[in-house]
């Protein structure tokens, strides 16, 4: 038996079903690239701002103003931390009793 090729192609496939499996194809190809890309290996910078922070002021032997836990944490991870966040979060770890406030805008670990 002969195959008429003709004879489907008469039939119009609607637009929605061509986008639906653009989209699904596009998905699984960009699984298969991200399957082929090597795996990344975890840095410093990974890590949590505040954890870098609480590291910060563990290794400290005085209290830290913002400004020199900023500086330090450029300094010695590469982060770049927003100095009103940072406080915010701060004040926050003195109520749950870690952080204790020294002097304005100076911490240290309690």
């Amino acid at each position: 038996m002969i195959y008429d090729n003709n004879r489907h192609m008469d039939k119009k496939i609607p637009e929605d079903m061509l986008l639906l499996h653009e989209e699904l194809l596009k998905a699984q190809l960009q699984v298969i690239r991200r399957l082929r890309e090597p795996k990344k290996r975890e840095t410093k910078s990974s890590r949590s701002n505040m954890s870098v922070v609480i590291d910060l002021l563990r290794q400290s032997d005085h209290p830290m103003h913002v400004s020199e836990i900023i500086a330090q944490a450029k300094e010695r991870y590469d982060i770049t931390l927003d100095r009103e966040s940072l406080v915010s979060a701060l004040v926050k770890k003195i109520r749950s009793g870690i952080v204790a406030r020294t002097a304005p805008n100076t911490f240290t670990l309690r």
